[in-house]
């Protein structure tokens, strides 16, 4: 059976609302927000060759208040006919609560009690969809994003939301072929673009086209991918006639260059200058800031991705290094912190495009969810890890600050872990300094493993 429809993976049937939950430990009374996180979660079976990424997007909510956990929900995001419910990123930007997925789809907005409210308004203004992983630079409080769609051929598209909720600034910049392009990173001048290996593989999308109409598809991919965009309404309607896709079209190229771009943020796309590095993939960026004439990028490092298992990442340990960018030499310098394979990096986002001191991550056992969390001191070059005990599954953990000017990394980190043994889940803090115990919340069901998830403040 797939791995991604079984255990920890597989999908809730049901929504449920649940009120004033049960609360081991305390929780700090300075949180006033929601704990939102979203992942796939298909409605109907997919079928056995069902990859992980294109389930239907489910969005789990814990409301915390006054030292109590008000509130739990989980709602299937719903969007418009024809469009991809978003599964891989729930953010809120200027009072906004925004579903988010990558590869062209449209992001929706959300109620404060997680229902679908309908697209973005500046969803219309956008080239071709939206990214997962926007980036909030802290001083402006604008939004900063890379996208990228397979209707855009060879150009992505970098783009700045400001604080109304406009999009004050789109810069289309041309990258080698058609790649996955799943993060970026921010820094106080540059937007830092990872053109690497894991590209848009035409087979796949013609495969899955009724056979009589193959070739002719096929044909019209090849007008596209790594060339001049078609419109989106008839590569939209072409990509569709086969239904929902069970296979995302994207694999591992080892002929495609790997290279890093440093893109000037009120630049031209053609001001971009790119820099080689040894073949990987990169999901997801802890932070990036600029020191003297070099960048510092700290990444989660794929030897490769997508190359043999095509239901979802399992090429090999990945690993969290610093890619220093040599701007006078032009050359690119790695460094690698620590062998444990680990993803969803995260940071006190306060330092987002700044130098930093911690970052934290999530321990993984093989493909399957670890039960640790991880607390990297890039400054002193040390690791600490807490495991949470056998048959717990830790999601994606994220920083909040005990106050808008304390120190960095002074607060707690939070995710949702499962636990096997009771097939529920909760919703834990730790000491973001020594990972020890804050208050743990006990949820009423399971959340399926899944992608990203963030502090959302009460009016922020």
């Amino acid at each position: 059976m797939n791995r991604y429809l079984q255990d920890g993976f597989a999908p809730v049937a049901d929504e449920l609302t649940a009120f004033d939950l049960p609360v081991t430990g305390a929780l700090p009374e300075h949180l006033d927000g929601r704990y939102l996180r979203i992942g796939p979660n298909p409605a109907a079976d997919p079928g056995e060759d069902y990859h992980w990424f294109l389930g239907e997007g489910m969005v789990h909510g814990v409301r915390i208040e006054d030292g109590a956990a008000r509130w739990y929900r989980n709602r299937w995001v719903r969007p418009e006919s024809g469009d991809f419910a978003p599964n891989t990123n729930v953010v809120q930007h200027r009072g906004r609560t925004m579903a988010l997925v990558e590869a062209g789809a449209p992001p929706y907005e959300l109620s404060e009690e997680l229902e679908t409210v309908g697209r973005c308004g500046f969803a219309g203004d956008l080239a071709a969809g939206y990214t997962a992983h926007p980036h909030e630079d802290p001083a402006t409080g604008e939004l900063h994003a890379v996208s990228y769609s397979w209707t855009r051929g060879n150009r992505v598209d970098y783009s700045v939301l400001d604080t109304s909720g406009r999009i004050r600034r789109q810069v289309e910049v041309e990258v080698h072929g058609s790649p996955m392009m799943h993060d970026f990173a921010l820094t106080e001048h540059y937007a830092v673009i990872f053109d690497l290996p894991v590209t848009f593989d035409i087979d796949m999308v013609a495969g899955q086209v009724p056979r009589p109409v193959r070739l002719a598809a096929k044909l019209a991919l090849n007008s596209v991918v790594g060339r001049n965009p078609m419109p989106d309404r008839v590569v939209d309607a072409m990509a569709r006639g086969a239904g929902t896709p069970s296979k995302l079209p994207y694999s591992w190229d080892p002929d495609y260059p790997a290279r890093v771009g440093l893109l000037p943020r009120e630049g031209a796309g053609t001001d971009v200058r790119w820099f080689e590095i040894d073949p990987c993939y990169v999901f997801h960026t802890l932070n990036a800031f600029e020191d003297g004439d070099d960048v510092v990028i700290d990444v989660v490092r794929h030897p490769r991705m997508f190359a043999t298992d095509f239901t979802g990442p399992h090429e090999g340990p990945s690993s969290l290094v610093r890619l220093t960018v040599d701007t006078v030499a032009g050359k690119v310098r790695e460094h690698r912190y620590d062998e444990q394979t680990q993803e969803f990096p995260r940071l006190d986002e306060r330092r987002t495009g700044r130098r930093h001191r911690y970052g934290w991550s999530v321990g993984f056992d093989g493909v399957t969810l670890g039960d640790s969390v991880l607390l990297h001191d890039v400054q002193a070059g040390t690791t600490h890890t807490r495991r949470l005990g056998p048959g717990k599954e830790v999601g994606e953990f994220c920083f909040v600050p005990d106050a808008d000017d304390a120190a960095e990394g002074a607060g707690v980190v939070m995710g949702y872990v499962h636990d096997r043994s009771t097939a529920r889940s909760d919703l834990v803090l730790l000491d973001a300094q020594t990972l020890e115990d804050v208050a743990t919340v006990h949820l009423p069901g399971r959340v399926p493993a899944g992608f990203h998830g963030n502090w959302a403040p009460a009016g922020g």
